[in-house]
């Protein structure tokens, strides 16, 4: 008998579904339990068994809706949307440590798969794969982000109902035990639905940098070391001869977002490891340096006098306690037992833990430094005393304006903006090659030109006080040419942070190429600046490493799906050669969102897409929104994203080079492919009358720019055009209505118009470039994924919000037509007969889940309808049909998972 695998997960869902019924029912009365029940019921039947009579019962019983009743569902829907998410989770966890009991040959995209691949293969041994990691980096960089829609409120929620699930997964729980585990749970569901999904307030800078803060509190500095051990336990058992291998801190955890916490992770785990190493000197030796330390300890009780292991720590304790008053400003919570010196940086607290890791391994307790003490030393090494490595970002025509000011007064006439590129690069070169600043304290200058300087000398200043691991990166946003690059260079030299008679630069500068054009340019302008003398002795003191950040929500705002994904991968091909032809290493920052519509899509696969060479043992890429809850909420599912992205990396930098480059057959067709697209996407987006009405008028848009869950603005400027709109609003704005445009549009034309061009050949060339070109599957698997995800019918009825019945049915109808011919031509390419079936687990989730969607969308088009109408009537609106909307945005975002 077969055994259904999936049961375990549909009873989680079932339990916290009926969890949440009793809760309804409680708080709000039988008659709301009852219809919300009948709603999830003709709901599920609608989808299960496409039955009409259901879906018009449905319809009928969500517009009969009074306001109240209308919360009263939305919240229910929403709110099981979130229960489904930690069940999800909890079952993805469930199936890992099951198939890792089993003895099972290691999964793809697991850490054991990649070692068991590299080892296997003969081109490289465990002692080579320690040097690759010497000079390895994997970095997924937190950003903040405009649309995020939880609160950290709700996701402590989250976190204790995860924590139940997984206790009744992992534990034998006695009959009183599993009572007791079912009242907390319901307990835990009772305060997620009296806690409030929406924020009252719009969100703050500081409440974004607390949101981020709290995934190194419950997953990275928890789980960061734990996966260091495992891979250098793996490593010494391929190789007994490398004994205790200690890895360098290649996984760092960055940060667009910033923070300041409040120190105590390392103080508590000292605290716990000094309660646990109560060694005596008659039962265990120490080495002299341990033994110095403890007589350098401030802690004379004669309790633990004859413990040297307890006092040491004690002292390191006491100068961490220091550590901490001085940097932060304030006392930790928990005292140390005397005054002590500070740590002059992370490395000196680090060399106190190797001396009593070194003690307990020389004298015979090498057990004891293998548990907390390993962790902590590890934690220390990554995170130091800055936690997460910030990057600083400014649009280059910021940089030119400021750069101009300072010039202008050092050197009154240079009217540096109205020089060409080659004057201008003269021009900085010359302030380059010279120590003396630009910037007089003894000159008023612009508001503007103040604050950016002020940024880079309170950068300096993070260097003096945490270390140069604090900032190690400065951005270029909207990088055109040479110029901007060396413009940056300038403002880093006044702040110290370049020192040109040392040819020292102490942070890097990443251009940032983000639209089509951008991307067309970016070797070209690489090409250019490592031709300058100057800019490569800089260099040298960057491990002659350059690193580019690729954009990919705007490229695909500016040229949609198909294009953006070609362009990125013809910009990375064009770059890896031009690195290579100067000797330099390229690393490549990817700018990618959490959905496909803006580069999104399992890391795994679309880091094994790279084009060849653009994996050099070193990547970094963003993870924005409710990807970052979704991939690091819950430490174990962070653990195994964490183990992706490293095995995705060593499996693709140790890729042996193809005997023959990519077909040059594929690369045309993909040419052909893209520029159709390009057409067709711009055709709809950029040049149809009326279209940014459509959009304003069809999706929440209005209601996302009005909404509290982004210190930015929708646009970047005060319009509604969409060139101005922000990448990841407009993305997230056509999720919320089931269209998902910018993540297919435009590929069916281009298939349609390939195979009219090729009738004979055209989609067994198509077919084949699915079969063996990676890049190509993945972008067919991602669009797989999107369609999947996609309802016109639902989208049909946000299409009704727009008031020109004219524009409406000619603009809906050419997206209709498209996502036809999309969806045709995935399937024809792919051979499947339906959308995911070489996915069947999403496949699955997305039919449990969509019946608790559909009445959220259904629901929040009528709320929109009663809104709008009201706004545009007495410009007042029922605050509470406001809190509807807003609630069913968060519902509708955590049922898709990946939407902004």
């Amino acid at each position: 008998m077969t055994q259904d695998k999936d049961a375990p997960l549909r009873e989680d869902i079932r339990l916290l579904g009926r969890l949440l019924g009793d809760t309804v029912r409680d708080q709000q009365g039988a008659a709301a339990f009852e219809l919300i029940e009948r709603i999830r019921q003709n709901s599920v039947r609608f989808r299960r068994d496409d039955d009409i009579a259901a879906r018009r019962e449905l319809e009928a019983m969500l517009d009969a809706l009074s306001r109240e009743q209308t919360i009263q569902v939305v919240r229910a829907f929403s709110y099981f949307s979130h229960l489904a998410n930690i069940a999800e989770d909890q079952h993805h966890i469930r199936r890992s440590r099951a198939h890792l009991i089993a003895g099972s040959a290691p999964r793809e995209g697991s850490l054991a798969h990649a070692l068991e691949h590299a080892l296997g293969s003969g081109t490289t041994d465990a002692e080579a794969l320690l040097g690759f990691f010497d000079t390895a980096l994997v970095s997924p960089v937190l950003t903040a982000h405009p649309t995020e829609v939880q609160r950290k409120s709700i996701l402590n929620c989250e976190t204790v109902l995860a924590r139940l699930l997984d206790e009744r997964d992992r534990m034998q729980l006695t009959p009183e035990e599993a009572e007791a585990n079912l009242e907390a749970l319901r307990r835990a569901v009772l305060t997620l639905w009296q806690t409030r999904m929406l924020r009252t307030a719009k969100l703050s800078v500081i409440d974004e940098v607390n949101n981020g803060l709290s995934y190194f509190e419950t997953t990275f500095l928890r789980e960061l070391p734990r996966l260091y051990a495992s891979l250098e336990d793996r490593l010494a058992a391929a190789d007994p001869a490398l004994g205790s291998p200690e890895l360098a801190a290649f996984v760092q955890v960055g940060s667009w977002i910033g923070g300041d916490r409040d120190g105590g992770y390392y103080l508590d785990e000292l605290h716990t490891l000094g309660s646990q190493l109560s060694l005596g000197l008659g039962l265990v030796s120490a080495s002299d340096a341990l033994l110095a330390l403890a007589e350098a300890s401030p802690d004379s009780s004669p309790h633990r006098s004859d413990e040297p292991y307890r006092r040491a720590i004690s002292g390191i304790y006491a100068r961490l306690a220091a550590t901490h008053r001085a940097l932060l400003g304030h006392a930790p919570a928990r005292h140390a037992v005397a005054e002590a010196t500070p740590y002059p940086d992370a490395a000196a607290l680090a060399a106190d833990l190797d001396v009593l890791h070194r003690s307990l391994v020389a004298n015979g307790s090498a057990a004891l430094a293998r548990g907390r003490l390993r962790h902590l030393r590890r934690a220390v090494k990554v995170f130091g005393f800055h936690l997460a490595p910030i990057d600083l970002r400014q649009n280059s025509d910021v940089h030119e304006r400021v750069v101009a000011e300072l010039l202008e007064v050092a050197r009154p006439g240079s009217a540096y903006s109205s020089l060409d590129e080659d004057a201008r690069c003269a021009l900085l070169l010359e302030e380059l090659a010279t120590a003396r600043p630009l910037a007089s304290p003894h000159v008023p200058y612009s508001d503007e030109t103040e604050g950016e300087l002020a940024i880079f000398r309170a950068a300096r200043r993070a260097h003096q006080r945490y270390g140069a691991a604090a900032i190690r990166n400065c951005i270029i946003s909207k990088t055109d040419d040479v110029s901007d690059l060396l413009e940056l260079a300038v403002l880093l030299k006044e702040a110290g942070l370049l020192r040109p008679l040392e040819n020292a630069l102490d942070v890097n500068i990443v251009p940032l190429f983000e639209t089509i054009g951008d991307l067309e340019n970016a070797a070209g302008v690489m090409d250019r600046i490592f031709a300058l003398p100057a800019y490569r002795a800089l260099l040298e003191s960057r491990a002659h490493t350059q690193e580019v950040m690729l954009g990919y929500s705007d490229s695909n705002k500016d040229g949609g799906f198909l294009t953006s994904g070609w362009a990125l991968y013809k910009a990375e091909g064009e770059l890896v050669a031009t690195f290579a032809r100067h000797g330099v290493r390229l690393r490549l920052f990817h700018g990618r969102g959490g959905s496909v519509g803006r580069g999104g899509g399992p890391s795994y696969q679309a880091i094994l897409a790279q084009p060849e060479g653009a994996v050099q043992g070193q990547i970094r890429l963003t993870e924005q929104g409710e990807v970052i809850g979704a991939k690091y909420g819950n430490p174990e599912v962070g653990r195994r994203n964490l183990e992706v992205l490293v095995a995705a990396t060593l499996e693709t930098s140790l890729r042996p080079a193809s005997a023959s480059p990519t077909p040059a057959a594929f690369l045309d067709a993909m040419q052909a492919l893209s520029d159709a697209a390009f057409a067709a996407y711009r055709g709809l987006v950029y040049e149809t009358e009326g279209f940014e009405r459509y959009f304003w008028e069809s999706t929440v848009i209005s209601e996302i720019a009005a909404l509290n869950i982004g210190s930015r603005p929708a646009s970047r400027k005060k319009s509604t055009a969409i060139e101005d709109l922000r990448a990841i609003p407009w993305v997230f704005s056509w999720s919320q209505c089931r269209v998902m445009l910018p993540g297919w549009y435009g590929f069916g034309s281009a298939v349609r118009a390939f195979l009219a061009a090729r009738p004979d050949d055209g989609l067994a060339l198509l077919q084949r470039m699915n079969a063996e070109w990676p890049f190509f599957q993945t972008l067919l698997s991602n669009m797989d994924m999107v369609l999947a995800k996609t309802d016109l019918a639902i989208a049909s009825r946000y299409a009704a919000l727009v008031k020109d019945v004219a524009l409406r049915e000619a603009i809906f109808g050419r997206i209709r037509a498209e996502h036809q011919a999309t969806v045709e031509a995935v399937l024809q390419i792919t051979g499947q007969t339906e959308l995911l079936d070489a996915n069947p687990l999403l496949k699955r989730s997305i039919r449990n889940r969509f019946p608790y969607l559909d009445p959220l969308n259904h629901v929040q088009v009528e709320m929109l309808s009663r809104h709008r109408e009201a706004t545009a009537g007495s410009g007042a609106t029922d605050e509470r049909i406001r809190i509807g909307i807003h609630i069913s945005i968060n519902g509708i975002a955590a049922g898709l998972r990946n939407s902004g």
